[in-house]
């Protein structure tokens, strides 16, 4: 097949250019700047229609990964970035598909499982699950991030392509070994003695093996009768306190200490980026996975955690 993979240059697109390229596919990275990483490279704006928009035409998968990072501090100008890169880019994707003399199939959208709402009493799923954006006493960023999701899905289910089926695919935190991924980021407090609770721990961490994640790639666009949004998540998200104590675990090391709120959003200030990351409770399941019949290798952090510490090790 021809799979065409706008945005992806970064580290969730080339996990799976690398992966389907080695499936034997014709993959094409969409990116601002030429590509030295897996698959092909074409340049785009993520903007305007280009030459770009040829290899839309024929091509069997387009996964759309494009958008701004929002490992940032959320402010005006970087909140303009984050939305605007979202929504235009999938925008555009979309007048591409809609354009082409032969249609893509299917249409994967990136999305994001933010867009459930901050809770502790019960998990999210797709049928069921809480959206976000009202609960009290939530921080502005916060609601700007659901605003984001909202508008980044909206975007996509106007998209007029009715010969493309269109999966939105609303992702967990994604792990892998990869330099400057958000496990590469998490094990680096643990081995410096820094892995403890955030906050309270109360929090859901939802999360994903990267081997899963390709592996529901695969699975969603070879099922045909599957369409809509797709919570991409292992079955089992846990709190904070337990996520992070099994990590120490499984790198093996027992001190880890603890950050309390105010020392958080210290930290954060000065990484450039929000507390949200890490004390929005994101209890998000993936119900229709499941109801399909998708199975993962690995739904449970444990035996997950330690199998990345091994990648971690190995690749280091």
């Amino acid at each position: 097949m021809k799979i065409v993979i706008p945005g992806g240059s970064g580290q969730v697109g080339q996990i799976l250019a690398r992966a389907l390229t080695a499936d034997g596919h014709d993959v094409v990275v969409l990116a601002r700047h030429a590509s030295t990483g897996a698959g092909r490279s074409a340049a785009w704006d993520a903007l305007s229609p280009g030459p770009w928009t040829a290899e839309i035409d024929g091509a069997d998968v387009v996964i759309n990964l494009a958008g701004r990072s929002v490992n940032c501090r959320y402010t005006p100008e970087n909140r303009a970035a984050i939305l605007s890169s979202r929504v235009q880019s999938t925008r555009i994707v979309g007048e591409a598909i809609a354009r082409a003399s032969r249609q893509p199939r299917v249409w994967l959208q990136a999305s994001t499982a933010t867009i459930y709402a901050h809770r502790f009493d019960a998990a999210n799923d797709e049928r069921t699950g809480i959206l976000g954006g009202d609960e009290p006493g939530a921080p502005d960023t916060w609601r700007f991030s659901i605003d984001v999701a909202r508008a980044w899905e909206r975007a996509f289910e106007e998209a007029a392509t009715p010969s493309t089926r269109k999966v939105a695919m609303r992702s967990a935190m994604i792990m892998s070994p990869d330099r400057d991924g958000i496990f590469d980021t998490l094990l680096a407090l643990v081995r410096r003695g820094l892995g403890g609770t955030a906050g309270d721990g109360r929090q859901y961490v939802s999360w994903l093996h990267h081997v899963d994640f390709v592996r529901a790639v695969r699975w969603l666009i070879a099922r045909e009768d599957v369409a809509g949004a797709i919570n991409l998540a292992s079955p089992h998200p846990l709190p904070n306190a337990e996520f992070m104590r099994v990590l120490r675990g499984a790198w093996g090391t027992r001190v880890g200490l603890p950050a309390a709120d105010w020392m958080l959003a210290l930290g954060a200030v000065a990484m450039r980026t929000e507390t949200e990351l890490i004390l929005k409770s994101r209890r998000v399941v993936p119900g229709r996975l499941l109801e399909a019949g998708f199975t993962f290798n690995w739904p449970e952090w444990a035996l997950a955690a330690r199998d990345l510490c091994l990648e971690w090790r190995l690749n280091r």
